[in-house]
């Protein structure tokens, strides 16, 4: 809004009235106090108030051809952009009736005619100064909400970018490559966005718990950290011992997570399901997986979109100990584990939207330079080790 204050300070006053003697009469009487501007008729009122140089105060007269001072009134409250510029009915109309409905519409003041010149002053200048405090306090609001609004945006930046530092310190001391973290984090929304009005989900996926599933997603294997680089690099297959060493990532990971919450003394809300999906995506629908042998709709919802995510991730991906598998491959493998491995339902919406994600994995390969530093680290490990 452009300040309609002149060059000495004053504010600007719209009158408006139909009769040319009362303009001239009310416009003598303002002029050496304020800058004044007229207006025969309510459409043209309304026009200047809504300009890019509006008034700081309106006078108004109510008995007018074609629109009344009360519609004027009623548009202009009814306007954001014009709301707030505070409105004087001007009139010789007396009766209660018709000082109660104009300030019933918004008006802030109701002053009836003939006027008395000192009074009329004493209270457009009371307005404009409770005017000139709200549009201050006003302006003050909209910077704090600005700055609220910048603040909540860099914390939330820094968060994600917290999460996704810790979660590739995992992925750094695994075989796995560069861009898994990226690809199931929108893996694992896609299927969400698929699911949300499924009767059996959504309850759970709401747009909160949407974001905070793409949020915690990639904290999903953060229990690495804690496995042993004998066991966790190994590019064969694990004896059963090294097997169980390896099956408590789940239990590190939540266990990580939950320490965090303990630090900070409070639950929260992506945190949570963040723990779920760490403890428990490795759960299968029939009960086989692991660490509590979970079955069916015991699995959390995040740990089976998750389970899901990485299964088909794992299958496209290239490791140092295999080559990648065709799109087509992976989705033939993951509907015969419907029922099975995967919950069906889940299983059912990746098949709808199965060429989704082909797309993301597209959008973010792992290049051979990814494959590439993680042969060099799996093979100085492996030395160290020996």
């Amino acid at each position: 809004m452009i300040d309609t204050t002149d060059l000495n300070g004053r504010a600007t006053v719209l009158v408006v009235d139909d009769t040319p003697d009362n303009l001239s009469l009310m416009s003598a009487l303002l002029r050496n106090t304020y800058r004044v501007k007229v207006a025969n008729h309510g459409e043209k009122a309304l026009r200047i108030a809504a300009s890019p140089a509006p008034p700081d105060l309106i006078l108004l007269d109510v008995m007018m051809p074609d629109l009344d001072g009360y519609e004027v009134c009623r548009r202009l409250k009814a306007d954001p952009g014009t709301r707030h510029i505070p409105v004087i009915f001007l009139t010789a109309r007396s009766e209660i009736e018709d000082e109660q409905r104009g300030l019933a519409l918004g008006a802030v003041d109701y002053i009836t005619k003939p006027i008395s010149p000192p009074i009329l002053m004493a209270r457009v200048a009371t307005q404009l100064s409770l005017k000139a405090s709200a549009d201050f306090l006003r302006s003050k609001n909209d910077f704090l909400e600005v700055e609220v609004a910048r603040r909540v945006r860099e914390l939330e930046a820094v968060q994600d970018m917290t999460i996704l530092a810790m979660a590739s310190l995992a992925e750094t001391r695994d075989s796995e490559t560069g861009k898994h973290l990226l690809r199931t984090q929108r893996y694992v929304r896609a299927l969400a966005e698929q699911l949300r009005h499924h009767p059996r989900f959504a309850a759970f996926l709401t747009d909160q718990n949407i974001r905070m599933l793409f949020k915690s997603a990639p904290l999903h294997d953060i229990g690495k950290v804690g496995i042993p680089d004998r066991i966790l690099l190994k590019p064969g297959r694990f004896d059963p011992q090294e097997m169980e060493i390896m099956k408590s990532h789940t239990l590190l990971g939540r266990d990580a997570i939950q320490l965090a919450e303990d630090w900070l003394g409070r639950s929260v809300e992506f945190l949570t399901i963040a723990k779920e999906i760490a403890l428990c995506h490795q759960e299968r629908w029939d009960g086989s997986g692991y660490p509590q042998g979970l079955r069916a709709d015991e699995i959390p919802i995040s740990a089976r979109l998750m389970a899901v995510a990485d299964v088909y991730d794992a299958l496209i991906s290239r490791r140092v100990y295999k080559e990648r598998m065709s799109h087509e491959a992976a989705t033939e493998i993951i509907i015969e584990g419907r029922g099975s491995h995967f919950d069906p339902d889940v299983v059912d919406a990746f098949a709808e939207i199965n060429q989704e994600f082909r797309l993301i994995a597209e959008r973010y390969p792992d290049s051979d330079e990814d494959l590439r530093r993680k042969i060099e680290f799996l093979a100085q490990a492996v030395a160290v080790d020996v």
